[in-house]
Order: structure tokens, then C-alpha cells, then sequence
């Protein structure tokens, strides 16, 4: 008898470090989600600006035309890139690369470098892609523990068990892409 109240003591005591792991595991599955939820938020951010930034461009460097058509058209696969975080990155940085052409073609604009409109849009972008820089660390930060957790034993018996799956890093490719576009007055 005594075997048998040990035995369903044990079993009752795996049931509870199960549940423990189980939850756990949830939890860093949804910080995930939270961060991806905020780098996506900071992504709708730099597309609000893009358009006014090309229009101001537009005023001043009207021949210029296919280059601003090119952002406008990487904004617009960046905005509907929904799938995993390795395809959003690289319209991404499709995106940031259409970016820094516009920022190259002020400096052949003098009086589009002085224009206080598109400063200030050039410093709103400058700071959206620190944010989204920032929120990049976190979210990466945050699928490294849970992708540890996925893999490291024990837990990754009950991961396996309930279906978690390990989720991709939102990474940036191109080392010049890593860089926050130049703003120089």
C-alpha cells in the first residue's frame, strides 16, 4: 500500500514539473510574440514616413524618378511581407538599401538638405531605425531563451511533446545594411 502512495505521489510530482515547464515554455513563446509585436509596430512606423519623405524628394529632384519609384515599391513588398521573420528581413533590407539612395541623392540637392521638412523627416526615420534596432535585440534576445529552452533537456521533452516549435531570428544579411541610414547636414 505504501508503494502504491508513493507511486501516485511520484506521478503527481512529474505531473506538477511538467505543467511547470509547460508553462514556462508558453510564457516565452508569447514575450516572442510581444516582441515580434513590437518591431512590427516600429516597421509601421519608418512605412508612414517613407511616402512623405519621397514626396518632399520629389519636389527637388524630379528626374530622379525610378529611384523614388524603387522605394516606394520596396515600402510597399516590405508593408505586405507577413510571412517568416527571415523573409521580412530581407525585404527589409531591400527597403533600408532604397533608403540610403534617397539620402545619397540629397546630398547632389542643396536645397533639399536644407529643407526643415525633410530634416525633420530624416531625423523621425533616424530615430525609428534605432527603435527598430532595439526592438530587433529584444525580440532576438527573447527567441534565443526560448529556442535554448526547445533545446536543452529536460524541457525539451514536453516542447516536443506539445508541438513548440523554435522560432527564426529577425536578423539584418548585408553588413552595410546594418548600418542606421547616414544623416549628415
Amino acid at each position: 500500500m505504501i508503494t502504491l502512495y508513493v507511486l501516485i505521489g511520484l506521478l503527481i510530482l512529474i505531473g506538477i514539473w511538467i505543467a511547470l515547464l509547460y508553462n514556462g515554455l508558453v510564457r516565452a513563446d508569447n514575450v516572442c510574440e510581444e516582441s515580434w509585436a513590437d518591431i512590427d509596430t516600429e516597421l509601421k512606423r519608418r512605412y508612414n514616413l517613407i511616402p512623405n519623405l519621397v514626396e518632399t524628394v520629389k519636389g527637388y529632384a524630379r528626374h530622379e524618378r525610378e529611384t523614388l519609384n524603387e522605394v516606394i515599391e520596396a515600402r510597399n513588398r516590405a508593408m505586405a511581407s507577413t510571412g517568416s521573420p527571415e523573409s521580412q528581413s530581407q525585404d527589409e533590407n531591400a527597403l533600408v538599401e532604397g533608403l540610403r539612395q534617397i539620402f545619397a541623392l540629397a546630398e547632389s540637392y542643396p536645397d533639399l538638405k536644407a529643407n526643415e521638412n525633410f530634416l525633420d523627416l530624416q531625423q523621425a526615420l533616424s530615430n525609428t531605425e534605432d527603435r527598430i534596432q532595439t526592438a530587433r535585440r529584444v525580440y532576438n534576445a527573447n527567441v534565443r531563451n526560448l529556442n535554448n529552452r526547445l533545446e536543452v533537456f529536460p524541457s525539451n521533452l514536453v516542447a516536443s511533446g506539445f508541438g513548440f516549435r523554435a522560432r527564426e531570428y529577425f536578423e539584418v544579411e548585408d553588413a552595410a545594411v546594418r548600418e542606421v541610414p547616414s544623416v549628415e547636414f
